[in-house]
């Protein structure tokens, strides 16, 4: 596996980056030799957060913990990792084998070009959109650790949102016809 390692306000010594390779290099057998998986260290005064993303074949897998040491996060972020991909690893199979998804993805932008409004727009970001039943967009989000999704709903075709409410269900935006 291909490691991109950031640090934010640290520099990341030689043996922090052997340890991060060699812990991932377990994944090796699931995802492939060529899967580049980005860890992100941030130093914030007395915590230090470890942050693991994933992009295999359309779906996400994202960790991050916050510890005192940057190898106790480290540690906890590897550990919830493999625990998330033992978790689902079964049911996004099934999932990914019922559906072609490589056929469907395409690519949305969001239109920068807006200029009459008061409104600051501080991030954009671009993402493929897959086709999904509703379950496996609520197992994404899950995964991801996000409170919405967005995906292309493979019963009606249309761009669909799964968010969590707060009293702990999940309500589904659709566009009306």
């Amino acid at each position: 596996m291909n490691v991109i390692l950031t640090g934010r306000k640290v520099n990341l010594k030689e043996n922090f980056k052997e340890r991060v390779n060699k812990k991932l290099s377990k994944f090796d057998r699931i995802f492939g030799e060529d899967q580049v998986a980005k860890v992100t260290v941030t130093v914030e005064k007395n915590r230090q957060i470890v942050e693991i993303t994933i992009n295999h074949n359309g779906i996400i897998y994202r960790v991050e913990k916050t510890a005192p040491e940057m190898n106790d996060a480290l540690d906890a972020v590897v550990d919830t990792l493999g625990r998330q991909i033992r978790k689902n690893k079964s049911k996004l199979e099934k999932k990914i084998k019922s559906v072609s998804l490589e056929d469907y993805i395409k690519e949305y932008y969001a239109d920068e070009n807006d200029e009459e409004t008061d409104y600051k727009v501080v991030k954009s970001k671009q993402f493929p959109v897959k086709p999904l039943i509703v379950e496996e967009a609520i197992l994404q989000m899950n995964m991801i650790g996000h409170s919405f999704y967005m995906f292309r709903n493979v019963d009606t075709n249309e761009i669909n949102v799964i968010y969590k409410r707060k009293d702990g269900a999940y309500g589904l935006l659709e566009p009306e016809v």
